[in-house]
Parts: C-alpha cells; sequence; structure tokens
C-alpha cells in the first residue's frame, strides 16, 4: 500500500518556492530603491499588465475590494442610485456598492455558468438603475453577449468584476476589456497570486483612467490640491515587483489549469454519480475560455456536507463558495429585496463545493481526488 496522498485546496508554497532567487532579486531592487509609495515599479507592473492584457490603462490598486469601490466611485455612483449586481458572488461585489451610498440589486444567476442572469436584471429595473456588475464568476465569463444589450438599452455603466477570471475570455475577448471598467484581484489564490492585497482596474476610457489615478490618492491633482474625494487605493510597490515576476508565469498557470480540469471532466464524465444527476460536473460555455479559478462541482441530493467530509477523510481539501447567497445576508436586511426568493442562486448555495485544481497538483494528486469522488458514498 502506497503512502498516503495530500492534496490541499491550494499550494502557495508549491508556486512560488520555484521563484525563490527572481523574487528575491525584485525583493533587493525595491530595497536599494527606496521607493516604497507607487514609483517605477508600479508603473513599469502597470504597463507590462496592460500590454499582456491589451488594454490602454492597467492601474494597480491595493486590492480587488478597492478595485470595485473606487471603480464605482469613478463611475460617480452615489446615493439614491441602484446597481444591479448577483447574489452568488463574494461579498466584495455587493459591500462596494454600499460603501458609495448607493443601493445594491441582486439578480439570480445562470444555472449554465454560475453568472448573473441579464433577464432576470433587466426585469429589476427601475429609473434608478444606474450600473451593472456582472461577476465573472470561478474563471469562467458571465454572459457579456446579454449584459451589453442590456446595458446598451437602458444607458447604465458596466463594471466587470473579474477578480476571479483574469485571462478568460468571451468571443475572444479578455474579461475586464468589455465594460467601462473591469477590476481584478492579486489575492494570494487567485489566478495570478500576489503575496497580500492587491488589485488592478483596467479601461480603454482615457479620462476614467485619469480619474481613477485622482481618486487613488485622496483626490489630489495635484498633489495637496483636491477637487474630489478619493482615498488610499494605491498599489505597494514591493507587490508590484513581486507581481512582476509571476506575471512572466501566467501563462502557464493557466495553460496547467485548463489541464487540470480537463483531467477531472474526462474521468468524472462516466461517473455514476454524474450519470444518475447526484454529481453535476461544471462546464466551459462555448466561446468561453475559462481560467478554472475554482473546480466547482455541485452535489445535487442534499449530499454536499457529507461529501465535503469524505474528501476531508480522504486528505483533500475543499471549499463551499459561497454558503449563503448576498441576498440572505444580515447586513442586507434593511433592502426590500431581503429574504426575497432568487431560486437558482439559493440552489446553488446549497449545492457547490470546489476541489483543488491549482497549476502544482501532481497526476498522483489529481488522480487521487477523481477516484475519492468516483468512490464517494452519494
Amino acid at each position: 500500500m502506497g503512502e498516503p496522498i495530500h492534496v490541499p485546496l491550494l499550494d502557495l508554497g508549491a508556486q512560488n518556492q520555484p521563484l525563490d532567487a527572481e523574487l528575491k532579486a525584485a525583493f533587493a531592487r525595491l530595497l536599494e530603491s527606496s521607493q516604497f509609495i507607487l514609483g517605477p515599479e508600479v508603473t513599469r507592473f502597470e504597463e507590462r499588465a496592460a500590454e499582456c492584457f491589451g488594454v490602454r490603462h492597467a492601474i494597480g490598486v491595493s486590492s480587488g475590494t478597492d478595485a470595485l469601490l473606487l471603480s464605482l466611485m469613478t463611475l460617480g455612483i452615489g446615493p439614491g442610485d441602484e446597481v444591479l449586481c448577483p447574489s452568488f458572488t463574494f461579498f466584495a461585489t455587493a459591500g462596494a456598492i454600499a460603501r458609495t451610498g448607493a443601493t445594491p440589486v441582486f439578480v439570480d444567476s445562470l444555472d449554465a455558468d454560475f453568472c448573473i442572469d441579464p433577464a432576470d436584471a433587466e426585469r429589476r429595473m427601475t429609473g434608478n438603475t444606474k450600473a451593472i456588475i456582472p461577476v465573472h464568476l470561478f474563471g469562467q465569463a458571465a454572459d457579456m453577449d446579454g449584459v451589453q444589450r442590456l446595458a446598451k438599452a437602458h444607458g447604465l455603466a458596466v463594471l466587470e468584476d473579474a477578480a476571479q477570471s483574469m485571462g478568460a475570455t468571451h468571443g475572444g475577448q479578455q474579461v475586464g476589456m468589455m465594460g467601462g471598467l473591469g477590476a481584478f484581484s492579486f489575492f494570494p489564490s487567485k489566478n495570478l497570486g500576489g503575496f497580500g492585497d492587491g488589485g488592478m482596474i483596467t479601461t480603454d476610457d482615457d479620462a476614467l483612467a485619469k480619474r481613477v489615478r485622482i481618486l487613488r490618492v485622496h483626490g489630489g491633482a495635484p498633489k495637496y490640491y483636491h477637487k474630489a474625494i478619493g482615498g488610499n487605493f494605491r498599489m505597494d510597490p514591493l507587490h508590484a515587483a513581486l507581481l512582476g515576476v509571476k506575471l512572466d508565469h501566467f501563462p502557464g498557470y493557466l495553460a496547467k489549469r485548463r489541464a487540470n480540469a480537463a483531467q477531472y471532466l474526462e474521468r468524472l464524465a462516466q461517473c455514476a454519480h454524474v450519470a444518475e444527476g447526484r454529481l453535476v460536473l461544471p462546464s466551459e460555455v462555448n466561446g468561453r475560455g475559462h481560467t478554472w479559478n475554482q473546480f466547482t462541482l455541485r452535489v445535487a441530493n442534499g449530499r454536499r456536507d457529507d461529501l465535503q467530509a469524505h474528501l476531508a477523510a480522504n486528505d483533500i481539501g475543499s471549499a463551499i463558495y459561497y454558503p449563503v447567497p448576498l441576498h440572505r445576508q444580515e447586513c442586507f436586511a434593511h433592502l426590500p429585496s431581503f429574504g426575497e426568493s432568487l431560486p437558482v442562486c439559493e440552489k446553488m448555495a446549497g449545492e457547490v463545493l470546489s476541489i483543488p485544481v491549482y497549476p502544482e497538483m501532481s497526476e498522483a494528486q489529481l488522480g487521487h481526488v477523481a477516484d475519492t469522488l468516483v468512490n464517494a458514498p452519494l
């Protein structure tokens, strides 16, 4: 009998340790420069990111959450405004809306891709609706054709929440490049994972980019002269320098995630649990390039917790993203929509379970996860 196989949900050490010398050289370069606020490291990373993703402006900020908040501030969203967003997403999407004084209007999801349902979004519009935030969830683009039709018909601003999906595509276009603004996260678990919090805003609009850069430094333009109230949303040069090292490896990370996901789909496709509907596999929608930030299963018979326990018993990490949709979160109890039924996202919240898919997984680890799922007591 072989050695037990441990499969964490994510292994940051396995990704970062091979880059030890490059990362230390980047740190030494920054230490020597003594430029610890903005400066050439941030500018260099922004320019390289913009070139990599084919956008005019890529602006480094302090976190993915702040990328959303700063984008909304840049768009002038505030009290009295309503912003459409999915209920099945990470809290920051709606939290950023609420922090501007605007009202998040929660929208149901599409069963096929976990993302916002444009038809349901249209049903929830009012005269106060000013923007829509499609979230490219788990590494796959939302239905941007539907979102853009809705936005064009009603004059809505589009802010893409691409925190989980850097590198994903829709009809050949990169996510974060199809709306007025795109918001990205470099949280360590993301496809391009940093060494703390960090984020980025993308846009092809020169005027919006200029306003983002002004609001990023408290609205001072020039320094100490304030025509607008911004915040401290700067990206640290240390994060920019270290992320710059990993940016060179980003295509390889995505290729390995895609290969791992393809193996899961192939190995599990004929599984009895899948064939009989107890286990639902994620899918890549035609015309969209999935980056598999998460490989999210759905356990369709109320046995999700049992499956998670079974994985843990076999030393396999997993996580539930997300157990409570936002329209049922206590902090939004004051909204008229609190507790309203959004059936698809509620069903998802009760079924989803994400398993390891990180690039550094070995064949043995991937096989252990697949075999454990096939033999799970469902």
